[in-house]
């Protein structure tokens, strides 16, 4: 099956509902889309210190890679595989301090580089150690104390992130903290592109979200498209709350009440006065979706005002319509519609990113 939509956003149609229904599509986007590109890590706060150990799951629920960090004694930060190289055991279990990493079954050792530096009983083998009893090494960036790894990327950090990085660079990341109390998982029924669909317009704003259609301006509400990301860009309305700019913002001037940003295919990076509403979009079926959401706090004076506020009102208001999408997206008279070409720049992207990924060879 090939995916294609038009360039012309005036004369494009939408994907095929087909994407949304068929079982081996979704299996091979899971290797086309979800293995091809960054995925977030989390927080590094956990291997700050020299010889720490942090393992992690990459994208639970659809890629389920088992990885590990590792900052050695110098300070070297690494991300690499947690599956030992003899019988494929994981590794580590817990964030830890070591100045090795050891595996309970056999007892090989790899140093911090995931070099394999001892293994018991291989007197005899031939050809051994190689290269391959190493830790396979991973592709692993870091933004804004944020880890982000990639098991073979198709793009390189930058086409992705460095549009973001540059327009909000006046924000003080290094002073954004985790607040644990206010994670929160949702789990939705419908399939994982819906979602990132319907965060990709501002369309449906004054039809389904009346407070926040209270706190931005949908006359002026704008999205920008980049490589393999794209913003939305929501000012605010003349008594709601803005960020204070500073002289040399891209945006100053301007009264915005959030950048939402869109890193392809499944990060959601909202901005707000307060802080950054981290949304990581994780595919468990072809018809289930868990949206993990983390709040980074800057100014908790500003946390239920504007644009940032009632986010959990929000969410269960896309959670209604998305799953309403998915009952419509599965009938057998639905066959795809059109964009609006003012209005939908952003999802008619996503959509031609999605085709380009699930054309490229494994």
């Amino acid at each position: 099956m090939t995916w294609s939509v038009d360039p012309d956003i005036a004369l494009a149609s939408t994907l095929d509902h087909a994407f949304y229904r068929d079982e081996a599509t979704h299996a091979l986007a899971r290797e086309r889309i979800f293995a091809r590109t960054w995925q977030w890590l989390g927080s590094l706060d956990d291997v700050a210190a020299p010889q720490s150990l942090s393992p992690r799951d990459l994208l639970p629920g659809i890629l389920d890679e088992p990885l590990l960090l590792a900052r050695d004694e110098k300070g070297e930060l690494r991300c690499m595989s947690n599956v030992c190289t003899h019988r494929g055991n994981i590794l580590v279990k817990a964030p830890c301090k070591s100045g090795q990493i050891r595996c309970g079954y056999h007892s090989r050792r790899f140093d911090l580089s995931g070099h394999m530096t001892f293994m018991p009983e291989f007197a005899d083998a031939r050809n051994f150690p190689s290269p391959r009893d190493d830790l396979p090494q991973v592709p692993f960036a870091v933004w804004g104390g944020q880890g982000f790894a990639a098991l073979d990327p198709a793009l390189p950090f930058a086409d992705l992130f460095g549009d973001m990085m540059a327009r909000v660079d006046f924000l003080p990341l290094e002073r954004f903290r985790h607040d644990a109390t206010r994670d929160h998982d949702y789990v939705i029924n419908a399939h994982w592109a819906l979602y990132v669909e319907n965060y990709l317009e501002g369309f449906h704003i004054p039809f389904v979200h009346a407070a926040l259609n209270e706190a931005v301006d949908y006359g002026s509400y704008a999205s920008e498209l980049f490589r393999a990301s794209s913003l939305q860009l929501a000012l605010a309305k003349p008594d709601a709350p803005a960020f204070d700019l500073p002289a040399g913002a891209a945006d100053n001037g301007q009264r915005v009440a959030a950048y939402y940003w869109f890193v392809f295919p499944n990060l959601m990076l909202n901005f707000y006065p307060w802080g950054l509403s981290l949304n990581l979009v994780m595919p468990e079926a072809i018809d289930r979706t868990r949206v993990a959401f983390r709040s980074f706090i800057l100014d908790e004076t500003r946390l239920d005002a504007g644009a940032g506020a009632g986010l959990h009102q929000v969410e269960m208001e896309d959670e209604a319509i998305v799953q309403a999408v998915q009952r419509g997206v599965s009938s057998r008279l639905y066959r795809g519609g059109r964009y609006s070409p003012t209005r939908e720049r952003g999802v008619h992207h996503f959509h031609r990113l999605l085709c380009e990924f699930m054309a490229r060879s494994p």
